[in-house]
């Protein structure tokens, strides 16, 4: 069994993914030295995969859009988070930003991740 060594680049990460692929069907069984290592090479792919492939949360309105789309909710089904009907449709057509209170609302009353909500729109769209 070869050492377990940090991954530090592309050759590393599949070399490790090659070593962890037998055993993602069928895991060791817990307390085991493979259990051990598999656990260990976990937690250096997750490691790599943070650093070199992260995934930027996603734009605010498309959050929200997506989120209607899933629970079949019309704008008028924000006003509750929001405001009247015309702010609904000023921060879906991005003529507003989203407030504090409104981000808050969107969070405990959708279940959308807060960090979706709260990224600026110059973050977004860089001058």
């Amino acid at each position: 069994m070869k050492e377990l060594k940090p991954i530090r680049n592309e050759k590393d990460y599949m070399s490790a993914l090659a070593e962890i692929s037998p055993f993602v069907d069928k895991e060791p069984k817990k307390g085991s030295k493979e259990a051990d290592r598999f656990e260990l090479l976990l937690m250096l792919i997750e490691a790599y995969e943070a650093k070199h492939y992260s995934i930027d949360p996603p734009d605010p309105v498309e959050a929200i859009k997506f989120r209607m789309e899933q629970a079949g909710l019309k704008p008028k089904d924000l006003q509750p988070m929001i405001g009247g009907l015309n702010r609904v449709y000023e921060i879906l057509n991005r003529k507003r930003p989203l407030t504090l209170k409104m981000i808050w609302k969107l969070h405990s009353m959708l279940g959308i991740p807060a960090d979706s909500l709260i990224k600026q729109d110059d973050e977004l769209h860089p001058a």
